[in-house]
């Protein structure tokens, strides 16, 4: 039977990003991202994959799975919000990510909040691999938010470490993870009509190629 938050229980978000490298600007948006859920009250995650010693999917039959193809998995599934970065690579999601995503199932998606990330080193942004991203969430039955952020070019908006230099991306990635966290706890508190209103409520998602103000 799935527990339900009380009103004094703060939800849980955990982002997973789909780099590996070092100075990664998909990691440094989610963290962006996460701030935000913080900033809504949630219990924040930054889930680093190079930490884990995970297989390729159908590797290994799923009982032979390793310890942390497992921790992996506890991690999300114990979590009510989640956000999933990616850089765009040949016009679609990293190959880590969705290894990382196969790895995993309903139990850990389906009824879960879930807010997407693109990043791209060229300026038509990482929409398609967003629009990937978005059809696995749904295929897993996650609420996947209408709002997601494509950043294009994004060497241009961050610092030398790592921080966001854009006020406008920074505005929209703090958004992706207050929303993510301000409907997971509506689900959580099974505050049906309220989470509906404020869905119905929600612009269509904007990818605008490049940012319009510094």
């Amino acid at each position: 039977m799935k527990k339900y938050l009380n009103n004094s229980r703060n939800v849980r978000v955990v982002a997973i990003s789909g780099s590996l490298r070092n100075g990664s600007y998909t990691s440094a948006s989610l963290r962006v991202a996460l701030k935000g859920a913080e900033m809504e009250g949630a219990e924040i995650e930054m889930i680093d994959l190079r930490q884990y010693n995970l297989v390729f999917f159908g590797q290994v039959e799923e009982t032979n799975y390793p310890p942390d193809v497992l921790q992996l998995r506890e991690k999300v599934r114990d979590a009510q919000g989640i956000l999933l970065g990616t850089p765009e690579y040949h016009a679609g999601l990293s190959g880590v990510l969705k290894n990382a995503l196969d790895l995993m199932s309903f139990d850990e998606f389906e009824g879960k909040m879930l807010g997407l990330i693109g990043v791209s080193g060229g300026n038509m942004g990482a929409i398609n691999a967003l629009n990937s991203l978005r059809t696995i969430g749904r295929n897993l039955h996650a609420w996947v938010l209408p709002q997601q952020v494509s950043v294009p070019e994004a060497y241009k908006y961050f610092t030398e470490d790592g921080k966001i230099s854009n006020r406008n991306y920074e505005k929209r990635l703090l958004e992706v993870g207050q929303l993510v966290t301000r409907f997971a706890k509506l689900l959580e508190l099974q505050k049906d009509q309220e989470f509906v209103k404020l869905w119905e409520g929600l612009p269509f998602f904007e990818n605008p190629v490049v940012a319009n103000q510094p």
